[in-house]
């Protein structure tokens, strides 16, 4: 999902919507138009509401941008939004669990992850970079966006709040260290190429396989 704000609903129907997503869309989509291939297949991890997948697929055209969530509650609101928006590029969600069997994807080029790695057990972060450095051509592109602490300390007073918050709710959550990340990465195939530093003390990563 989309940070841990809560989810509005649109209207009557299944689309969500989350704040945080209209919050740091535009700031991601400038780290995506410099990062992504021009063509391809582009896998989003933990879509959420969906709303980052119609805003991406609306303005990254002809790449393909494909959606997955482990949430039946999440996949249903994809598929509003993608039949609301009607975009050709979008493509129907698919049901992915990245600690479990990931599906067959022709043409991926890039994969993407907002704002997991704090919400899931440290294995979620193994399984992701193992799966990229296995999945992603010679080339190909992961792009992580969230929080993260820097030797050993926390970029601001707030994200500390906020670790402190996801400990609380699950021991196994919490904000990485990068150092840790990166490490994992490289042993992954993975280098990094870029870190940018956007709104709200988080930073967008860039690594290339």
């Amino acid at each position: 999902m989309n940070s841990m704000d809560s989810l509005e609903r649109e209207g009557a129907d299944r689309r969500l919507s989350s704040p945080s997503a209209r919050r740091n869309r535009e700031p991601i989509l400038a780290v995506l138009r410099s990062a992504l291939p021009q063509t391809g297949r582009v896998l989003e991890i933990a879509s959420g509401s969906g709303e980052h997948a119609v805003h991406f697929a609306r303005h990254l055209a002809p790449l393909c941008w494909q959606p997955s969530d482990p949430s039946e509650t999440a996949l249903a609101s994809i598929a509003a939004w993608r039949e609301a928006e009607a975009l050709g590029n979008l493509a129907a969600p698919v049901c992915l669990d990245v600690t479990e069997q990931w599906p067959v994807l022709p043409d991926l080029v890039a994969i993407v992850c907002i704002n997991l790695l704090h919400i899931s057990p440290w294995d979620a972060s193994e399984a992701l970079f193992a799966e990229a450095g296995r999945r992603l051509p010679a080339g190909g592109v992961l792009v992580v966006y969230g929080p993260f602490r820097r030797h050993g300390k926390h970029t601001a007073p707030s994200n500390a709040a906020f670790d402190a918050d996801l400990r609380s709710r699950d021991s196994r959550w919490g904000v990485r260290d990068l150092e840790a990340v990166e490490a994992l990465a490289g042993d992954n195939g993975l280098r990094c190429e870029a870190t940018h530093e956007l709104p709200a003390n988080n930073l967008c990563i860039v690594w290339r396989r």
